[in-house]
């Protein structure tokens, strides 16, 4: 009979599984910008970007407001290795004429009582952060401020709505000045929801925890959320704990088809009807009323008690929540449903009371099943951010109705496990609630806030970096500084990026290391647009490259030539671009004089020479073809052209290889060694000359020095040897050598192979750095080298190849930061989104460079959005585009 009348009530698992797809759609809803506004699941942002990790440590103090106690705490937070800590608290009850009196009242009350629990504890002379527990929906803009959006539960106290409640505690802790020692202060660091506090305090016993669920007087949910997905805060990265706000689901009638005529009965007798629907459907604040407004119903048809309605029947509020623990209580019998419904004057039979408790029964049942289903939206919603086919979490658990309702866990646990099979749900019980947790909050805070003042003094060198390179780089845009900028910034007359309309055959030269390639590139335009390539590799022994002039152009011709009749093209004139990956002074897109080798070239008779005439006249000597050489450009402007062929926001190219170099699009009117204010021109920036003058001295090291000293260009390109290739390797075997007269590692032993210069490449770094490498490993990668290391010593060459590696992808970041920064102020705009064009093998194929190249730049231009790009053959098939692009405007131009 009971069944029949309150088969709404039972919930079956496709009913379900289609609330937690409407809760799902709400938590979307709630996460955006344009639609948060009409959200009834506010989904607030909390600035809890952190779980805790076991360091924490230090002595709190937390209150927590929100329910008929208000509490104050002491927490002490040890950090022995055991992760434990220590909890004191003191409870005060909240009178009614201050929960509905008004915002000066309550205040003064809670910092009262605080004063009242540091006397006791004998606190007042110690300046303690303050974790505040404040268990009402409030908008945070960051983690110590908060201001409320509604009062929920039987709170209604006035002028507190749309302010902020730190504010208005801090001052009510102002008037009591006198009375704390020192400073007067109470330093709030941070504001949580009860939600919030419930999942920190189980995060500090279980670092899976990444849930908060609070099924009591109240009932909400939290959980970590990727900052991605939160159109509400500004930022990507990492992640930050919502608080839902789940009651006010269903406050615009989304759940009206699972309301019954008892909740809108309910609903409309509340303190706020219309409001918390989902709250009034399952806290224990409501489901005792819930019982009362069914059994009165019944016993109105004549169905229980006779048909005899009692005045208590008729009373609001007058059966509670523990009256339906109680009468669930089924190993005890009826006896206790008996005895209740007999203080309410009911007079039962035995059939009332089967029936009573079998109500109760059918109304925390549909509590506990509504509460699973928006519960598996959320874990649901974590599995996919993590993209996972199964996931492992844990939940932290409080609220009176789950910890004193004899079966309310049980089937709440059952039913999550059904509707989400593929998560394996540990629910873990909150030992101290939220005051706890506010603790744990304000200690993560703190932690957060240490790590920030160490990463700020690490960055700090890396900032003055920033800063001295952009200074270089304005001296190389002016006249009259150019010439002794050590960033020399040359224009390179490129003028334009690819527009999709470019199209033929072009040849490409790409030299710049030990190897020489010739390309033939087919550029198809239109819909089927497409870049072909044709090429091959020579080799450029030593003593051409350290020969004359005329005989490095005279083996570049003769590689030319096997190019030209292996690919049977020998008689065709077409028009070629040249890479050459070293220091240009260009009058024009054709013409380059060379500044100065790098790189371990040392050709005679080149530096001051324009390198296309050389060109030329080495194809003359030859006399077997002619080429029409449209374009000399770096290899760093090609990769910027290759990637802005596949990107139009690429205007910015990076090598971090052997050498090291940038090259971006400058607007004409900040380039004064060039005429002309219209339009933009590629700057070739040659930065590897940065610090030539002795403006980054105070961050070179010793081994720095030696390695400068010892390289054939000695005081010059002191920042590419602090961030390239090239260079690494040497810097980790000075710094080897020196560790080893020490004592420290190989037993004092300097091996004869450890003297030789160059014996330590860059490759090595990269080996030895992987994660994958076992120490066992790089023991034998060692040995190749004939250093016979134990694993202690492994385990500090490994140590040594991180901090040399890590420093030179922060250099380069910050020197990168400069640039991205000066494209922002150029463009005139607040956030600037841009791509990098990056090419270099150490930027490919080291472990962690771009890692750390990435997170430099995004800490030091946090205004500037920088997606990376990896060019695909950026010197070779750049040159074709930087030709093809050249022929099209000058064919525009005729």
């Amino acid at each position: 009979q009971v069944d029949r009348y309150l088969y709404h009530m039972r919930l079956s698992d496709d009913v379900l599984l289609g609330m937690m797809a409407r809760f799902h759609a709400e938590m979307v809803k709630g996460l955006g910008r344009d639609t948060n506004p009409t959200a009834t699941v506010k989904m607030l942002p909390t600035f809890v970007r952190s779980l805790p990790d076991g360091s924490e440590k230090g002595e709190f103090l937390a209150v927590d407001l929100g329910g008929s106690q208000f509490c104050a705490h002491r927490v002490k937070v040890f950090d022995d290795g055991k992760q434990s800590s220590q909890l004191e608290s003191k409870s005060y009850p909240t009178p009614k004429e201050v929960i509905q009196g008004n915002g000066a009242e309550l205040f003064d009350y809670v910092a009262d009582c605080l004063l009242d629990f540091m006397e006791t504890n004998n606190l007042k002379h110690k300046k303690l952060p303050l974790g505040f527990t404040f268990s009402f929906p409030c908008k945070q803009t960051k983690l110590e401020e908060g201001v409320l959006l509604a009062w929920t539960k039987y709170f209604k106290v006035r002028g507190v709505q749309d302010t902020d409640v730190v504010s208005s505690l801090c001052k009510a802790l102002q008037k009591h000045k006198a009375s704390f020692v020192p400073a007067g202060d109470v330093d709030v660091l941070a504001l949580v929801n009860d939600t919030v506090g419930t999942m920190m305090t189980c995060g500090y016993d279980d670092q899976r925890c990444e849930v908060g669920l609070i099924i009591g007087s109240g009932t909400n949910a939290c959980y970590m959320e990727e900052m991605r997905h939160i159109d509400l805060v500004e930022g990507d990265e990492g992640r930050m704990c919502i608080n839902t706000e789940w009651g006010a689901f269903g406050d615009d009638g989304a759940l009206d088809d699972l309301r019954t005529e008892f909740d809108r009965e309910l609903d409309l007798g509340s303190l706020n009807p219309g409001k918390q629907l989902f709250e009034k459907m399952i806290s224990s604040l409501y489901l005792g009323e819930l019982v009362r407004l069914i059994l009165l119903k019944m016993t109105k048809e004549g169905l229980l008690f006779n048909g005899k309605v009692s005045t208590a029947l008729l009373t609001k509020g007058k059966i509670e929540m523990k009256h339906v623990s109680a009468m669930e209580k089924y190993k005890e019998g009826l006896g206790n449903t008996k005895e209740i419904l007999t203080e309410l004057n009911l007079f039962p039979s035995e059939e009332d009371c089967i029936a009573v408790q079998h109500v109760c029964t059918i109304v925390s049942f549909r509590s506990a099943n509504l509460c699973a289903a928006t519960l598996a939206a959320i874990l649901t919603r974590l599995r996919e951010n993590k993209k996972l086919l199964r996931m492992r979490t844990t939940v932290g658990i409080d609220g009176g109705l789950y910890k004193t309702h004899p079966q309310y866990a049980k089937r709440l646990h059952k039913v999550v496990r059904r509707l989400v099979p593929n998560c394996d749900v540990r629910f873990l019980l909150s030992p101290s609630g939220s005051g706890k947790g506010a603790a744990m909050v304000t200690a993560v805070a703190g932690r957060l806030a240490a790590q920030r003042k160490q990463i700020d003094a690490t960055l700090a060198p890396f900032l003055e970096v920033k800063s001295k390179m952009r200074t270089e780089m304005e001296y190389g845009l002016k006249r009259e500084t150019q010439g002794s900028a050590t960033v020399k910034m040359l224009p390179t007359y490129v003028c334009g990026t690819p527009d999709g309309t470019e199209k033929g055959k072009f040849l490409a030269l790409d030299l710049g290391g030990t190897n020489f390639r010739v390309l033939l590139v087919k550029i198809r335009s239109g819909r089927r647009r497409s870049v072909q390539m044709y090429n091959k590799i020579f080799a450029i022994p030593l003593e051409i490259m350290q020969g004359t002039g005329e005989e490095l152009f005279d083996h570049i011709v003769q590689c030319i030539a096997d190019f030209l009749e292996y690919m049977g093209i020998k008689g065709a004139r077409l028009p070629l671009g040249f890479t050459f990956s070293f220091p240009c002074r260009q009058a024009s897109i054709d013409k380059g004089t060379l500044v100065g080798w790098t790189k371990g070239f040392k050709a005679t008779d080149c530096e001051g020479e324009d390198v296309v005439d050389m060109l030329r006249e080495a194809i003359r000597r030859r006399n077997e073809f002619d080429l029409d050489i449209v374009a000399v450009v770096n290899d760093t402007v090609g990769t910027m052209m290759t990637c802005g062929y596949e990107d139009p926001n690429c205007e910015i190219g990076l090598i971090a290889g052997t050498g090291s170099n940038v090259c971006y699009m400058e607007d004409m009117k900040n380039i004064e060694i060039v005429e002309g204010n219209e339009g933009r021109m590629c700057i070739n920036t040659e930065w590897g000359g940065f610090g030539d003058n002795g403006c980054i001295d105070s961050i070179r090291t010793k081994y720095d020095q030696e390695v400068d000293e010892s390289s054939l260009n000695p005081g010059k390109q002191r920042y590419e040897k602090m961030t390239s290739g090239m260079y690494l390797g040497e810097i980790v075997r000075q710094i080897l050598i020196d560790l080893t007269k020490q004592g420290l590692l190989f037993r004092g032993q300097i091996s004869e192979s450890l003297r030789r210069r160059g014996i330590f490449e860059t490759k090595f770094l990269s080996q030895i750095e992987s994660d994958r490498l076992a120490l066992l490993q790089v023991r034998r990668i060692l040995q190749q080298l004939g250093l016979d290391s134990t694993c202690e010593d492994s385990i500090i060459v490994k140590e040594v190849c991180g901090v040399v590696s890590k420093r030179a992808a922060q250099l380069c970041g910050a020197g990168l930061a400069a640039i991205v920064e000066k494209k922002r102020e150029n463009r005139g705009v607040e956030h600037l989104q841009i791509t990098v064009g990056v090419d270099g093998t150490l930027y490919k194929l080291h472990p962690h460079f771009s890692r750390v190249l990435h997170e430099t730049v995004k800490e030091l231009a946090p205004q500037c959005d920088v997606t990376f790009m990896l060019s695909e053959d950026g010197s070779g098939k750049g040159a074709a585009l930087i030709t093809a692009v050249a022929k099209r405007l000058h064919n525009v131009g005729q």
